[in-house]
Formats: structure tokens, sequence, C-alpha cells
């Protein structure tokens, strides 16, 4: 697959379950995030994920952004930059930096 197919596999729609937290806020479940990322990256890039690290009570913000940490089989570590796209905590892949850069 080119770069750029792979580029528009890799914006495919995640969708994440919210948890409810104290104080009213909502809150992204981290591990249904990295899980989802890990199986999206893992096929869009045709290289198995090793491992995704994304923050922890990422409150759910239509438009907001984070980013996660992305280890491969190969010891390159990626950053994902995700968007929250609603209130229903859909999150969408919208950038992926750090090509060629070996991981400790």
């Amino acid at each position: 697959m080119s770069f750029l197919g792979r580029l528009g596999a890799m914006l495919a729609l995640l969708v994440v379950a919210a948890v409810v937290a104290g104080c009213g806020e909502t809150v992204l479940d981290t591990t249904k995030t990295e899980e989802q990322l890990q199986a999206s990256l893992s096929k869009s890039l045709n290289e198995k994920v090793s491992s995704v690290d994304c923050p922890s009570n990422q409150e759910v913000v239509a438009g907001a952004t984070f980013t996660c940490s992305v280890k491969l089989s190969s010891g390159e570590t990626r950053t994902a930059t995700l968007k929250i796209r609603n209130e229903d905590a859909d999150v969408s892949v919208i950038h992926l930096s750090g090509t060629g850069q070996q991981g400790q």
C-alpha cells in the first residue's frame, strides 16, 4: 500500500467508549483507546504495533486533541495525534509523526 493510502487508512475513525468520572466530567477509556489505536495502526501501517501509551483521564471535549506514544515491533517510536470528534467519544487519528526514530 502506498504512503498516501496508509495515511488515509490511518485517519479512520476510532470509536472509543467514554467513562464517567467524578466531578461531572467524562473521560476516555484509556485501555480501549490504546487497544483500538494499536489495532488500527497495525493494519494501516502493515506493521505490528507492540505498544501504545495514551494519557489517562483524557476529558471528552469535542475538538480537543491529545497525543499517544506508539512503539512499533521494529523498535521505532512514533507519536499519534488524536482528535475527539464529539461528545460520544469518537476519536480519529489526525497525524502520525516520528518516522524513523528508534526507541530505547
